[in-house]
């Protein structure tokens, strides 16, 4: 008999969205074409693409000539760190300790091989927030530097003012990237506003699919391909397109669009209920990361768990209770693996940590069941 489980790891990957199923479906079926042919098919998938590829950029408030669409947010942010630091010849970046890996090792990989000479880390508070004087201090120390800051946390949910950033950025003539993947669908981007020259999108994260996602290149800045192969995405990325994907990611961020107000609301809510129902019923908790709305993605909420007996045995313990999250601990020595996120704020190694991470599908029912486990888990287990 199959358990009824209840998803909790949303900022890892959302459930299809059965409306995009079915525009995917009806692509599979009657649409085969390779769309950089020439003939009937080609040509009719060919518009497909490029529809989807106008309704992204509408929601953007770009040109359809600033999006090009990538296998995800690792390939887009990739493409933006390595072709940007390229197109410029910039020898330095700033970043964060906090960030996404395909940023930080990506960083990390350029700063090995000498393509840049300095890779310095703004500083960040205990709760993740970015210190926007010591990023200006770092300009003005560097000269033109190449900027990666992402929109919102993915392990924690604290937001950075990205406005400001890209302000201050455009102050000292840096290029700045932005990692929106968990973000994007979320809230809207309006890129004539953000004044940053990259931001990314990985369809996956909102009720899209898997394997599908976008790179908007500001128009202001001109990047050579990092995948060659092919004219496709105009000379841009080089493989026939993901088509049943793109489409895919089209009507997910439509749909995203649409609907925006409404599932901020409704998930605000849970995100509210279960802070407040952990913190009332389970002595010692608190939370990693900012919580309150306006400073905090809404999806996310980073809970930090009393020491506990086989702390590493939290998540496992949900598992099998039917409930799919996830989280770790901060790193406590150079062998151990650990969230460095949570290491990256100085969170306490011996607390366990669990990234509870909500959907338009989640019910406070569930959430409910949720702290009647997590609860019973917790007097078992925190150490005297």
């Amino acid at each position: 008999m199959k358990v009824n489980r209840i998803y909790l790891d949303n900022a890892a990957t959302t459930p299809l969205d059965p409306e995009v199923i079915s525009e995917m479906v009806n692509v599979m079926t009657n649409y085969y074409g390779n769309p950089s042919a020439i003939h009937a098919q080609g040509r009719e998938v060919r518009t497909l693409v490029e529809k989807a590829r106008k309704t992204v950029a509408g929601l953007l408030n770009a040109t359809p000539a600033e999006v090009f669409f990538t296998s995800g947010g690792t390939e887009a942010d990739n493409t933006a760190i390595r072709c940007g630091i390229a197109a410029f010849n910039i020898r330095h970046a700033i970043t964060s300790k906090i960030e996404h890996h395909a940023v930080e090792h990506t960083l990390d990989m350029l700063l090995k091989q000498g393509v840049i000479d300095k890779l310095s880390f703004v500083n960040i508070d205990a709760k993740g927030n970015v210190d926007y004087d010591h990023l200006e201090q770092l300009l003005k120390e560097n000269g033109r530097s190449f900027v990666s800051l992402m929109h919102a946390n993915n392990e924690l949910g604290t937001l950075t003012d990205i406005e400001r950033v890209g302000e201050i950025c455009e102050q000292y003539d840096a290029i700045y990237h932005c990692d929106t993947v968990q973000t994007m669908g979320h809230y809207q981007h309006d890129v004539r506003k953000l004044k940053a020259h990259f931001i990314v999108c990985s369809a996956h994260k909102l009720h899209g699919p898997k394997g599908v996602g976008f790179l908007f290149v500001n128009h202001n800045v001109k990047i050579a391909p990092m995948i060659y192969g092919g004219a496709q995405e105009r000379n841009m990325r080089g493989g026939t397109e993901n088509v049943y994907g793109i489409i895919g990611l089209s009507k997910a961020l439509e749909m995203a669009y649409a609907e925006m107000e409404s599932h901020q609301n409704h998930i605000q809510g849970l995100k509210d209920y279960l802070k407040n129902r952990l913190s009332t019923e389970i002595a010692d908790i608190s939370f990693n990361g900012e919580t309150d709305a306006d400073k905090s993605l809404y999806t996310v909420l980073n809970v930090s768990f009393p020491a506990m007996d086989m702390s590493d045995m939290l998540l496992f313990n949900l598992d099998i209770n039917g409930i799919s999250a996830s989280g770790g601990s901060a790193c406590s020595s150079g062998s151990n693996i650990g969230s460095h996120v949570l290491t990256g704020i100085h969170a306490d190694p011996n607390r366990p940590s669990v990234r509870f991470s909500f959907s338009k599908y989640n019910t406070k029912e569930e959430l409910d069941i949720v702290v009647d486990k997590v609860k019973q888990i917790v007097s078992q287990n925190v150490t005297a």
